[in-house]
C-alpha cells in the first residue's frame, strides 16, 4: 500500500485567520491526504523551508489578507530558486475574480476562492498529486 500523499498547507502573511485553513486540512487529512499545517503568519522563506523538509507533493497558500498575488509569486519563485519548483502551489481565500487569471500566471496551479466545496479542492488536490512526478516522491 503507497503512503499517504503530503500536502502542505500554509498561512502566509501578517493574516491571523486560520479557520478556512484549518476546514480544508481536515477535509484533506479525511480525505486520505498526509497534511503538514504551518500554523499563522509564516515567511514565504520559512514555508518554502517546510516544503522542501517535509518532502510534500503540494504546497496550499489560505490568504485572507489581499496580499495573495505577491505571496503567490514569492511562494512560487522561491520553490524554484530551491530546487523544488516542481511542487504544485494552490491559493485559496478571499480572492476576487478579477485576480485568478492574474494568480495562474503567477504560477498558482490552482485557486480556490472562498466558498469552494471541499469536494471540489479534494479532487482538484488529488488530480494536481497524482501525476508521475508526484508518485515518484511518495514512493522514495
Amino acid at each position: 500500500m503507497a503512503p499517504p500523499v503530503r500536502v502542505l498547507v500554509a498561512k502566509p502573511g501578517l493574516d491571523g485567520h486560520d479557520r478556512g485553513a484549518k476546514l480544508v486540512a481536515r477535509g484533506l487529512r479525511d480525505a486520505g491526504f498526509e497534511v503538514v499545517f504551518t500554523g499563522i503568519r509564516r515567511r514565504v522563506d520559512d514555508i518554502v523551508a517546510t516544503a522542501v523538509q517535509e518532502d510534500v507533493a503540494l504546497v496550499g497558500l489560505s490568504i485572507l489578507s489581499g496580499a495573495h498575488l505577491s505571496l503567490t509569486r514569492r511562494t512560487v519563485e522561491a520553490l524554484r530558486a530551491a530546487g523544488a519548483g516542481d511542487i504544485p502551489v494552490v491559493v485559496g481565500g478571499t480572492i476576487p475574480a478579477g485576480d485568478v487569471d492574474r494568480l495562474f500566471e503567477a504560477g498558482a496551479a490552482a485557486v480556490f476562492p472562498t466558498g469552494t466545496a471541499l469536494d471540489a479542492i479534494v479532487t482538484d488536490i488529488r488530480t494536481l498529486t497524482s501525476g508521475p512526478e508526484a508518485l515518484a516522491r511518495t514512493e522514495e
